[in-house]
């Protein structure tokens, strides 16, 4: 099992267990985070925006192009941010949930 922790706006910490490649949204939303994943996971839009920890973010995938235009758009975005929907866990990872989403499809 791999181990999840979930850093909230206020700065709370929550864990939750994970199977290796389970998505983080999934894992998120089945623990009880608030990440909407308004369009379920095929990436149109950026309310499962999430910040990995530093050490975490080096160990992932990079990220493709068409997310990296989705966070352009993602509140409270920072170097570290991705879609929680893109991240297929094979590893702990620490994330942060940001204090706001925005989501792209109710423009």
């Amino acid at each position: 099992m791999i181990t999840v922790t979930f850093i909230g706006a206020d700065g709370a910490r929550a864990t939750a267990q994970a199977a290796p490649g389970d998505r983080l949204l999934e894992v998120a939303q089945n623990a009880g985070q608030p990440l909407e994943g308004t369009c379920e996971g095929q990436m149109a839009c950026s309310t499962c925006h999430v910040i990995v920890d530093a050490a975490d973010f080096a160990l992932l995938p990079p990220a493709s192009e068409e997310e990296e235009d989705l966070l352009d758009l993602a509140s409270g975005a920072t170097r570290h941010s991705r879609l929680a929907c893109q991240i297929t866990l094979e590893r702990p990872i620490t994330v942060t949930i940001p204090g706001e989403s925005r989501n792209m499809q109710g423009r």
